[in-house]
Parts: structure tokens; sequence; C-alpha cells
């Protein structure tokens, strides 16, 4: 199963639009959207092309394939004009016969683990910056974000195919692959 994993949309319909072409291309059985879809935060810029009904629209055209957890920055409102479920803290995965734990990562991080198995992949955004980094007894993985990269990052997310994390920039360009190892 190749899984889509994408942070950190905040909103931006310019930013959205590119990740809707890589949905198009990347053909994933799912998607995995890692929390902050819709509004940008007090922290944050409004990012290019802030709009959000046109970013619902975009993410309510693939609700059958959407798996998403809450960000910081979403609330009940948000499920409110989002068609499928986005409230939860966490969603366990299985894929490619490893363990996902995904969540947003502002409540569960490394310096705040969840209960996880061994060899579990902790995954999630919050930090705009992508990562992985291996640990003893998990791996966390971050893909970045769609529309607010931070600390000179891309514009980005990560696939998920065949034991192989790719992190791509919105326009496709690989730069930086993990394997699980089998």
């Amino acid at each position: 199963m190749k899984l889509l994993i994408a942070s950190d949309i905040h909103g931006s319909a310019h930013f959205c639009a590119q990740l809707m072409e890589a949905v198009e291309r990347e053909q994933p059985e799912k998607l995995l959207l890692l929390g902050d879809l819709l509004y940008h935060g007090p922290r944050n810029p409004l990012p290019e092309g802030y709009d959000c009904p046109k970013t619902c629209a975009m993410l309510n055209s693939l609700k059958d394939r959407i798996a998403a957890v809450r960000g910081n920055c979403d609330c009940e409102v948000d499920q409110m004009v989002l068609d499928f479920p986005i409230l939860a803290d966490y969603v366990l995965v299985e894929a490619d016969g490893v363990s996902l734990f995904v969540t947003h990562g502002h409540r569960f991080h490394e310096e705040n683990l969840p209960p996880m198995a061994k060899g579990t992949v902790l995954l999630h955004g919050h930090t705009h910056v992508p990562v992985c980094r291996v640990h003893e007894d998990y791996i966390y993985m971050n893909p970045g974000s769609v529309s607010l990269p931070k600390e000179s990052s891309r514009h980005g997310y990560m696939t998920l195919e065949d034991g192989l994390f790719l992190w791509k920039d919105l326009s496709g360009e690989v730069w930086q692959e993990y394997r699980l190892a089998r």
C-alpha cells in the first residue's frame, strides 16, 4: 500500500493545490494528514494563498482516502466544514509491515513519547521541519510542512511504499530517503 504523508497545510489553497497535484501524480491508496489543516495559528504568518473554503473543498474531494489527526490549530468548527474526521489526537496505522503512531506532535513527540511497541515509527508534523531520527526503540519521522516550512526546508511531503520512506518537495523531487530494515 502506498501512503502519502503531509502536514501543516494551514489553510493555504495555493500550496494545497500543489499537494493535490502530488496526490494525482503519486496515486496513494491513503493520504495521512498530520494536522493543522485550515487555520494558520497565532505564531505563523498568513501562508501564501490563505483560503480556508478552497482548501476545504480540495481536501473534501479526497475524503474517502484521508486519515487525519488534530493539530494544535485545528478545532471543532473545522470539523463542521471537513467531511472526514480530524479530531483524534492520534491514529495507529499498519503499513508495509511497520506500525505507525500518527499524531500532530504538540502532545506526543520525542520528549513526551506515547506508549508504543518497539520498532514503531513515531510520525508527526507540528515543527514544520523534516526529520528522520533513528532511536534504539523507535524511529521519529516528520514530513515538514506543506505551506510554511521552517529552518530552510522545502514545501513538501513524504511517501511510504514497499518499506521506503521518501521526502519530496511539492514538485515530486526526492531529497531524502529511509528504508526500513526487513
